[in-house]
């Protein structure tokens, strides 16, 4: 994932195509799942998804949100 700006890790990716980038979201979704920590997932244009993460209960980052940050980042 990107650095820190300010209360949260935002990333944006591009895919080859639409699935590539539903197959993506899917994998994070599993890991959120596992995580218990879901973080806003934007799928635009046709390939391009943004994924936020940020811990709203607690009004910024916490320790959650960079180790489901690390996971995602292993997703090849």
């Amino acid at each position: 994932m990107a650095a820190a700006q300010g209360s949260e890790i935002e990333r944006e990716l591009s895919f080859a195509d639409f699935a590539a980038a539903i197959n993506f979201v899917n994998r994070v979704a599993e890991l959120a799942e596992s995580a218990n920590h879901h973080p806003d997932i934007f799928l635009h244009g046709w390939n391009k998804v943004r994924l936020t993460l940020s811990t709203h209960s607690q009004g910024g980052l916490t320790e959650a949100d960079f180790k489901l940050a690390s996971q995602i980042d292993r997703l090849p």
